[in-house]
C-alpha cells in the first residue's frame, strides 16, 4: 500500500493533494454529490479546479470504520487509479492510500 495523497475535512468537503509519478493534483476537493441518487450513485465528485476527476463512495470497513473509495481518472492516465480515503488515527487528517489489485493481467 502507498500513501498518495492527504486531505482536510472542513464541514462535508474534503480538501487536499494527489502525488503520483504520473499525477501532481493541489487544491483536489471532495465535494458531496447533492445530486446522488440510487444505492450505487457515488456520494462525493473529486474536482480539480473546475474539472471532474472522479468519483467517490462512502463505505464502512469490516469494523463499522467509514471510509471513501474513490475513482480517479484522467486522459494522461493509462487507467483509471482505485483508492480509499481513510482518517488518520491522529484524527488530524486524512491519508489517500492505494494498493495494487490482486490480480494482474498482461500489459
Amino acid at each position: 500500500m502507498a500513501t498518495i495523497g492527504t486531505f482536510k475535512k472542513t464541514g462535508t468537503e474534503y480538501t487536499g493533494e494527489i502525488f503520483t509519478l504520473s499525477l501532481q493534483a493541489k487544491g483536489v476537493r471532495l465535494v458531496p454529490d447533492l445530486r446522488a441518487s440510487g444505492e450505487n450513485a457515488p456520494s462525493h465528485r473529486v474536482l480539480v479546479g473546475r474539472a471532474e476527476i472522479g468519483a467517490a463512495w462512502t463505505k464502512k470497513s469490516n469494523e463499522g470504520r467509514e471510509y471513501l473509495g474513490l475513482k480517479l481518472d484522467d486522459p494522461g492516465l493509462k487507467a483509471p487509479i482505485y483508492a480509499n480515503l481513510f482518517d488518520d488515527e491522529d484524527g488530524e487528517g486524512y491519508s489517500l492510500i492505494w494498493s495494487r489489485p490482486n490480480t494482474r493481467r498482461g500489459d
